[in-house]
Order: C-alpha cells, then sequence, then structure tokens
C-alpha cells in the first residue's frame, strides 16, 4: 500500500506519455496551478462523466489559473480513442506500469461492491505553483466531483 499525499507534500514529479504519445511532466506546468486526477479506465461510464465534467468546465478552471490532467493506467492508444469518442479537450496520461500512481498513493486496496480489491483509488490532486500539494482527494465520487471541486476552490461561473 503506497502512502497518501497530505497538504504541504511536494508533488510527484512526472513524465507520462499523453493521448498522442508526447510526454507530459508536472515539471512543464511550474507556476502554475494544477489539478491531476486519477481515474481507473478510460472509456468507462464513471471515468467517461469525470472526464467530460473536467471538459465541460475546462475553461472555468483554466480562467481561475488551473491546468488539469488525468491520468490512468491506459496505453496512449486508448487514451486517444478516449478522447476522440467523447470529444475530450483534458490532458490526458498514461502510465500502465502505475508508477506514478503508486506515488500519489492512487493505486492500493480499496473496496469495489462489497470485495477488497487492488487498483486504481479515484483520486484528485491540486498542486499550487510551487508543486506542493494544495489539496489531496481520495476515494472520490465520479459523478458531482467536479462540481464540488469547483465549489471548494472557489471556481464559479462569473466569479
Amino acid at each position: 500500500m503506497s502512502e497518501r499525499l497530505q497538504p504541504g507534500d511536494t508533488a510527484p514529479a512526472f513524465t507520462l506519455p499523453d493521448a498522442d504519445g508526447t510526454p507530459v511532466s508536472l515539471a512543464d506546468h511550474a507556476g502554475r496551478k494544477v489539478i491531476v486526477y486519477f481515474y481507473p479506465a478510460a472509456l468507462t461510464p464513471g471515468c467517461t462523466k469525470q472526464a467530460c465534467d473536467f471538459t465541460d468546465n475546462l475553461d472555468l478552471l483554466a480562467g481561475a489559473g488551473y491546468e488539469v490532467i488525468g491520468v490512468s493506467p491506459d496505453k496512449p492508444e486508448k487514451l486517444a480513442k478516449f478522447r476522440e469518442k467523447e470529444n475530450l479537450r483534458v490532458t490526458l496520461v498514461g502510465d500502465p506500469e502505475k508508477s506514478v500512481l503508486t506515488a500519489y498513493g492512487a493505486f492500493g486496496e480499496k473496496k469495489l461492491y462489497g470485495k477488497t480489491v487492488t487498483g486504481v483509488i479515484r483520486s484528485t490532486f491540486v498542486v499550487d505553483e510551487h508543486g506542493k500539494v494544495e489539496r489531496a482527494l481520495y476515494n472520490v465520487k465520479a459523478t458531482g466531483h467536479v462540481a464540488k471541486l469547483l465549489k471548494d476552490l472557489s471556481v464559479e461561473p462569473g466569479a
């Protein structure tokens, strides 16, 4: 079981391939706030809802100074299909080795339909301009999570 991150921790650095196979690094976003969210699998109902919610609110988040990166264990080819099928604008990166998932504490034991399984723990991290974890949210719900996050970050339409 990997350690869970806490606010104030330095966000683990990463470089992962996006849907086009282009490397994306957390370091590329230094000086900007980044929402890094981890989800179990592209093209599944909950993950699709969450990715669409982030895409729908991308302009609002960008206007408030946030960039969004979604991380899953999927390979770039699957991420590309996901992006095309759902018209996603959020940056999606793949972590098939699960090293970044593990570094963020987003891979390990979880409950699924009453059974304990090992897998991706749906999690969201808000990383500040200096690479520090501002918020570490584990076991988030796919539906309604983005709306709650916007409220918690005081990012509101017309604000």
